[in-house]
């Protein structure tokens, strides 16, 4: 058993009027073992949390207050920074310094590479000049699945992006084990609205995005070099892969459909299935459905879960994996509540959602 290294872990919620934000205040508040210790922002500095959010009270009402690393340290032992990307690498360091452990939402620190991230994220190495290649080097990236035991040494977590997440837990135990090609793998992606954030967007209006399906990032969409980063690495040699991310009109979730050509085409669905079981065992937020039973992303809405289904063709010895999370949870603000959870030394599902409301 898991032991907590101190009686309640104090929490400073950088950005947290974002959609992430949110999904943070409510997790640590109901969590047994963390509390909030600040909540920093900008644009509603000197609010109130309960006056800008009266659907989300906190039974200790709390002060929006202005960044500030030396009040941060004093009340704090851990930070969670969901922040726009390029501007978390400009507090990070800073925290750091004081002795605080980091917890990362943004892409920041997900690539080994500072010069990679410079090429992926051009915009944002435009406006926020940096210089932490040491720092990319030593973070960790946050698929607690994987990499728990390097989570619970670090001081520094880069949370996986919603779409590698979803992406990532189908592909892993199959290119690990190589067993299936890395060549001519295709990801088919479809989110919800929320995944592109709470400040205001033409596209996300409900006069554009309802009754409707478009995909979008085609080419060169972000998420693209991290899935094609963490495939390279399991499979011990560069993966080069097709994502299309779709829009669709629900509030949260992602489905991601992967093709992918097995190694060894007398693999049998039932064979496919066995090998994740396998891989994933108890592991408590990881659920293997029965071959022929496809996944929804309602089964896992407001859950920390992640659903996976596996079909194989026969005629083209190809696999199809499928998964689906909730975007918000799974892939942004609970698998950094898991990354916490194993960090302050406790069993990673604790204070997280494991089943969903119906229908």
């Amino acid at each position: 058993m898991a032991i907590s290294t101190s009686k309640a872990g104090r929490i400073a919620i950088i950005g947290a009027s974002g959609y992430g934000g949110l999904q943070l205040v409510k997790l640590i508040n109901e969590h047994p073992k963390f509390e909030i210790s600040t909540l920093n922002g900008e644009r509603s500095v000197g609010k109130s949390w309960n006056e800008i959010n009266p659907f989300m009270k906190l039974l200790e009402d709390k002060e929006i207050t202005k960044i500030n690393i030396d009040e941060i340290a004093q009340y704090s032992e851990y930070a969670i920074l969901s922040l726009p990307n390029g501007l978390s690498s400009q507090l990070t360091h800073l925290l750091l310094e004081k002795g605080i452990k980091v917890i990362d939402l943004s892409a920041d620190y997900r690539f080994k590479s500072l010069d990679k991230w410079k090429e992926v994220y051009s915009k944002e190495a435009a406006k926020y000049k940096r210089d932490d290649y040491e720092l990319c080097e030593e973070a960790i990236y946050g698929f607690t699945e994987e990499f728990s035991s390097e989570i619970s040494k670090s001081r520094l977590i880069a949370c996986p992006g919603c779409y590698p997440t979803s992406s990532l837990s189908v592909l892993i135990p199959f290119l690990k084990q190589g067993l299936i090609e890395s060549e001519g793998i295709i990801i088919d992606a479809k989110s919800g609205t929320s995944g592109g954030g709470r400040n205001p967007s033409e596209q996300l209006l409900l006069s554009e995005c309802s009754e409707s399906i478009k995909p979008y990032g085609v080419m060169g969409h972000r998420h693209t070099a991290e899935i094609e980063m963490i495939a390279s690495q399991f499979a011990g040699h560069e993966v080069h892969l097709q994502f299309t991310p779709h829009l669709v009109p629900m509030v949260r979730g992602i489905l991601s459909t992967v093709y992918a050509r097995l190694r060894d085409p007398g693999l049998t669905a039932e064979d496919c299935k066995t090998v994740i079981e396998a891989f994933y065992k108890n592991q408590p937020f990881i659920d293997i459905l029965p071959v022929g039973t496809y996944p929804a992303t309602k089964w896992v809405k407001n859950t920390n879960k992640v659903m996976i289904s596996v079909e194989v063709d026969k005629r083209n010895g190809r696999i199809v994996l499928m998964s689906v999370i909730d975007n918000l949870l799974k892939g942004q603000a609970g698998q950094a509540i898991q990354n916490l959870n194993i960090m302050h030394g406790l069993e990673s599902d604790i204070g997280l959602p494991m089943i969903t409301y119906y229908p």
